[in-house]
């Protein structure tokens, strides 16, 4: 698999941050994710993504 897919509560660890925190992520289109079935994923990649964009925008 090219890409690891993370679950909410490890992008909560990452980021520190708590669920509804997360969810409001991705339901602005923040944090992109994908569902598969009834679980919501979190490609690694868009994270790193996410995260390098506020860094940018804090800079």
């Amino acid at each position: 698999m090219a890409d690891e897919l993370l679950t909410v509560p490890e992008v909560m660890a990452r980021l520190k941050i708590g669920r509804s925190t997360v969810y409001d992520l991705i339901r602005s289109r923040r944090l992109p994710s994908i569902t598969i079935g009834r679980a919501r994923r979190v490609p690694a990649a868009a994270l790193r993504d996410f995260i390098d964009h506020q860094i940018a925008e804090a800079a």
